[in-house]
């Protein structure tokens, strides 16, 4: 809708004076449209900016104020709510446009035109009239992402209906179709020269960049060279795909975005790029460059976090420029890692060996201990508890993927917000069991427990807890595995994906023999020191899953980030942050004041 009004407005009202009545009639009634609609959006503290804009779009409306002003309100307006609400406004890859032409002739033509001039067969006496799409005024104004929704929503109070019976890729096929008809050959030839010779790369890199783009926007920026290289790239998608931004590329322009925001004011915008920079981007190839340069890894992670935390506590701008500049260094040193070792298999193999045990060591000592613990109290009947929770983990880790690939878009944001509330429940779940264990770790407990048979003390409760520890302990690190994977796959490009193979399928052995040897290990322990000894790892493991789920949400923005003077040793849990270090460290008190009670209550029985 509000690329609708930006569109239509100007040719509504010229000049201060209405030049179509009925038209502007419908400016108005959108205009409260998306006031009322904008109301009903998620309640967040930012939502109040946005009913403001709303409110001074429909004001410059009803001022019959000049065409180009009410159209960048309501771009403007449309991109904060794109960047707040983290509305997907790109498809997952680039459309193949054969089909498109088909389904233009048998859904738009009717109205449109076979040209698309609005003048379809059935065009006659709609009110409004079906647009114009060889208009280059007209289409100038407009985005794929705008012709996307258009087709999928239709345009209320018109005879433009949506087409939901298509699919996500034919209505996005369609929409680049649509966008093209107002371009000529000609046009698109030079643009096709231009691109190839470098003009556009930095504007239009990605498929958000190149949907979200006008041809007014490509031609104010670089004249009829940028409006000639975006008609090429809407008539062949895949060019942008083929040349697709790298991770690393992606994080620096979006921290160059973020530092840009913060000098004019708008902090918030400045922390969601800065978010999105690292979640999107540095974050993907956290492994690859783990593995040449571990501590690279951590210092550039570490950064970023300051630099977040700057932000949202309002720093100076010199400050915060010079701690943006400090991490552009550090990510192009990374850059030039991750060149100098990108064709190496041995690094490929790496990588994907260090991805799977790094994800999955946690897990496995998880259920391991777990698997341990009710086959030495001689529950084996109990096993298929902690079976069905791991079993159900990886099901709904590929499910979830698959659903990530082909029907939704889980942003990274939502990635590390799942990370971080699974991470907080297996560390609840852990210190259940871990008391539980704790509490029948002496001998006068563990001669009553065998008196009772164990079966008082493995409840069903009990029972249920342990399957899901075993569940949320592997969920929280299947689906992030599978799209470090999938990043990994298309850095090492066909050569190396072998050397990727190889990889997972040494980790995956070595997770395999490493619970053969915990449960080995386990079983040979008397009861006493095994409960004990599991109690331990129960609580530790808490406490390491505790700062780990903080950090996560710190990294989608879900909880604020006070730094600390403080090393960063992640595979403890411990990031330099005041939020997860005291959250560890009443983890560890709760730890230690549970056993020192249970230790007194044990001496005075």
């Amino acid at each position: 809708m509000l690329d609708y009004l930006g569109v239509d407005y100007p040719e509504a009202v010229k000049d201060g004076t209405v030049a179509d009545q009925g038209e502007y009639d419908e400016q108005l009634e959108f205009s409260a449209n998306v006031r009322a609609m904008i109301g009903e959006l998620p309640g967040r503290p930012e939502r109040a900016g946005l009913e403001a804009a709303a409110a001074r779009l429909a004001g410059a409306i009803r001022d019959k104020r000049p065409g180009d002003e009410v159209a960048g309100i309501a771009g403007e307006l449309r991109r904060h709510i794109i960047e707040l609400y983290q509305v997907r406004v790109s498809p997952k890859q680039a459309p193949d446009l054969a089909s498109a032409p088909a389904d233009y002739a048998t859904h738009c033509a009717v109205c449109h035109g076979a040209a698309g001039r609005g003048d379809g067969p059935a065009a006659k006496g709609l009110t409004p009239p079906p647009a114009d799409l060889t208009d280059a005024a007209r289409q100038g104004r407009l985005s794929v992402f705008g012709l996307y929704n258009t087709i999928t929503l239709g345009i209320k109070g018109t005879a433009m209906t949506g087409f939901p019976a298509l699919s996500e890729s034919q209505r996005w096929a369609l929409a680049f179709h649509v966008s093209t008809l107002a371009g000529g050959g000609d046009e698109r030839a030079r643009g096709a020269a231009l691109w190839k010779g470098g003009t556009g790369r930095r504007e239009l890199g990605d498929l958000r960049a190149l949907v979200m783009a006008t041809p007014r926007d490509a031609a104010a920026r670089r004249g009829g060279d940028g409006a000639a290289v975006l008609g090429y790239l809407r008539g062949e998608p895949g060019a942008v795909a083929a040349g697709r931004e790298s991770a690393i590329d992606l994080s620096a322009r979006l921290l160059g975005e973020s530092v840009e925001a913060y000098r004019r004011g708008d902090a918030p915008r400045a922390h969601r790029l800065a978010i999105t920079g690292y979640l999107e981007g540095f974050e993907l190839v956290e492994a690859p460059l783990g593995a040449v340069d571990g501590a690279l890894k951590t210092r550039v992670e570490v950064e970023m976090l300051r630099y977040r935390s700057m932000l949202q506590a309002g720093a100076p701008v010199d400050a915060v420029e010079a701690q943006a500049r400090a991490i552009q260094a550090l990510l192009d040193t990374a850059r030039e890692r991750l060149d100098a070792a990108r064709l190496s298999p041995a690094t490929i193999f790496t990588s994907a060996l260090v991805i799977l045990l790094r994800e999955g060591l946690e897990a496995v000592l998880v259920v391991a201990a777990l698997l341990a613990l009710l086959i030495k109290a001689g529950r084996r009947d109990v096993l298929r508890y902690v079976h069905a929770g791991w079993i159900a983990a990886l099901a709904l880790g590929g499910l979830t993927w698959l659903a990530a690939s082909y029907l939704v878009t889980l942003s990274g944001a939502d990635r590390e917000i799942t990370e971080g509330v699974t991470a907080l429940l297996a560390a609840a779940m852990l210190l259940y069991v871990g008391f539980w264990m704790h509490r029948h770790a002496h001998a006068a407990r563990w001669k009553a427990f065998i008196e009772t048979r164990v079966a008082a003390a493995l409840s069903g409760r009990t029972m249920w807890a342990l399957g899901s520890i075993s569940f949320l302990a592997v969920y929280r690190e299947a689906f992030e595995t599978v799209l470090f994977y999938q990043a990994l796959w298309l850095e090492a490009g066909p050569d190396g994906r072998v050397a990727v193979g190889a990889g997972f399928a040494a980790a995956a052995v070595g997770l395999v023999v490493l619970a053969w040897l915990i449960l080995q290990v386990g079983l040979r322990l008397p009861l006493g020191w095994f409960f004990g000894a599991g109690s331990v790892l129960m609580a530790l493991l808490a406490v390491v899953l505790a700062g780990k789920g903080i950090a996560a949400l710190q990294e989608a923005g879900a909880l604020p980030v006070g730094p600390l003077d403080l090393p960063a040793i992640p595979s403890l849990g411990l990031y330099p942050t005041w939020q997860g270090v005291l959250t560890q460290l009443a983890v560890l008190l709760l730890i230690v004041g549970a056993f020192a009670y249970s230790r007194r209550r044990e001496r005075a029985a």
